[in-house]
């Protein structure tokens, strides 16, 4: 325990010499705002390594991460607003008030009483407000697709769900449907093309599959038979192009039997 102290204190010393006044330019001129594009990346880098199950390049990252939520904690250390010291102790206290169970003498038994345990306790003993809306705690700036897959989970847990898979099949083709039926107007086609992504995504969480990571599977699948066909045109000195498409096509195939 010490010496994970130890290691957290060197991380905010190194923060903290970064945000001198003889700092680092790029570190000192940094805000919480600019900061939010690379939180993102790192947080998604560390999908990317446990996907992979690259354990070197998830220890990697996981430090990125914990880099970036220090600095941001600091930057507010240095405007007075709060300490990276109080954002640990929040958190240690909250881990402990809503853990009875394990920090306490309640007795459970099950990850479902654990969740209710954890609700009652954020609004019977921290006081906190009973949500107007199911959809509250969604955040509005999530990835259109995890929000998608929230918003449905939200629904799906005060039973407002498919009871049937065919249901969900048969949604599917009504949204086709009316694709097709659209004609050539793009904002009614977007907004047909939008009802499918989204029931497509109820589908995935009907069968319980992260619509997400599947997505990302499928991307880094089409990435590895393309370059394929990449490889192979350049082999033969063909071109990509419009022209080539019946040999890109081939050799499509001929992936999609490596992969």
């Amino acid at each position: 325990m010490s010496e994970n102290k130890s290691k957290f204190n060197e991380l905010y010393s190194i923060v903290k010499r970064l945000r001198d006044p003889d700092g680092c330019p790029w570190d000192r001129k940094q805000t919480p705002q600019s900061l939010k594009p690379f939180l993102i990346e790192e947080v998604y880098e560390c999908f990317e390594a446990i996907d992979d199950k690259d354990s070197e390049h998830l220890k990697e990252e996981l430090g990125d991460v914990f880099m970036l939520a220090t600095m941001m904690a600091y930057m507010m250390e240095q405007e007075g607003t709060f300490t990276v010291e109080s954002v640990l102790d929040e958190v240690n206290a909250k881990l402990i008030r809503r853990h009875p169970h394990v920090f306490g003498d309640v007795q459970i038994s099950t990850s479902d009483e654990v969740v209710r345990q954890w609700d009652d306790i954020k609004e019977n003993v921290e006081g906190r407000k009973t949500a107007r809306s199911v959809f509250q705690k969604v955040p509005k700036n999530l990835p259109p697709l995890e929000r998608a897959h929230q918003l449905q989970q939200r629904c799906a847990q005060v039973g407002f769900d498919w009871s049937h898979l065919g249901d969900v099949l048969a949604k599917i083709d009504e949204e086709m449907e009316e694709i097709a039926k659209a004609g050539n107007d793009p904002s009614e086609i977007e907004e047909e093309l939008g009802d499918l992504l989204f029931t497509v995504v109820n589908l995935s969480r009907f069968l319980h599959i992260d619509p997400t990571a599947a997505l990302h599977r499928a991307n880094n699948k089409f990435v590895k038979r393309f370059q394929y066909v990449e490889q192979e045109m350049k082999r033969r000195s063909h071109e990509l192009a419009a022209e080539n498409m019946q040999e890109m096509d081939s050799l499509w195939e001929e992936a999609k039997g490596t992969t």
